[in-house]
C-alpha cells in the first residue's frame, strides 16, 4: 500500500526512483479507507536521511499510512535547514490534542550524557507521558529506548567503556508479560550503544 506523504518532502523523489509507492494527500483522500496515523519524533541530526530511512521501511506496509513529523520546540537542529523543519515538522504543542495509532521516537547522539543533562529532557518527558494517553503503540529506537525505559520505569542506563555493536541473545525475565507474547524462550536483538 502507498505511504501518504506531505507534498514536496525531499524523500519522495528518491523513494519513487526506488519504486516505492507514495501518494499525495489529495489522492489519498479519495480512497475509502482510514489510514494508520503515525507520528515520528525525529531526534537525529540528519533529519532528511532519517526520514527517508524510516519511510522506506514503512512503505512496505499493506496499510495506508498518514505520517506526521514532530519536533522538539526547545531545540533547534543544526544539520537540517530551518525551511525543511518549518515545512514538514510540527511542534508537540500543535499535535498534542490529536490521537495516533503509533509513534516512532528516534535516538539522538546524546548517549554519553545523563538523561537530565539533555537540554530538551523536560519536553521529552512530557512527550513520553503524553504517549500513554494519545498513542496506541510507541516504538523507541536506540537512545530513545534507554530514555523511555528510564522515564516510564525508572530503569537507569549503564554506560559502557566502549561501544558495543552486534546481535545478542536475550531471555525474558518475566515471560508472561504481555510485551513478550509470541516470543520464544530466547530471542535475538540488535544493539549498538555505549
Amino acid at each position: 500500500m502507498p505511504l501518504t506523504l506531505p507534498d514536496k518532502l525531499p524523500a519522495i523523489d528518491l523513494l519513487k526512483k526506488e519504486n516505492i509507492f507514495v501518494i499525495d494527500d489529495s489522492r489519498a483522500t479519495q480512497q475509502d479507507i482510514r489510514p494508520l496515523r503515525l507520528v515520528i519524533l525525529n531526534l537525529m541530526p540528519l533529519k532528511i536521511t532519517t526520514e527517508t530511512d524510516l519511510i522506506r521501511l514503512l512503505a512496505n506496509s499493506p496499510l495506508q499510512i498518514e505520517l506526521y513529523f514532530m519536533k522538539i520546540s526547545s531545540h533547534t537542529p543544526k544539520n537540517t535547514p530551518i525551511e525543511h523543519m518549518q515545512a514538514f515538522y510540527s511542534d508537540f504543542e500543535v499535535l498534542k490534542n490529536q490521537k495516533f495509532d503509533g509513534m516512532i521516537i528516534t535516538g539522538a547522539p546524546v548517549e554519553k550524557l545523563n538523561f537530565e543533562e539533555v537540554t530538551y529532557w523536560e519536553e521529552l518527558q512530557e512527550i513520553f507521558s503524553w504517549t500513554r494517553t494519545h498513542v496506541m503503540s510507541t516504538f523507541y529506537i536506540c537512545w530513545a529506548a534507554q530514555a523511555g525505559l528510564y522515564h516510564h520505569y525508572g530503569i537507569p542506563k549503564h554506560p559502557l567503556e566502549k561501544k558495543i555493536s552486534g546481535v545478542y541473545k536475550h531471555r525474558p525475565l518475566d515471560p508472561l508479560h504481555p510485551i513478550f507474547r509470541g516470543f520464544d524462550d530466547c530471542f535475538y536483538a540488535p544493539h549498538s550503544r555505549y
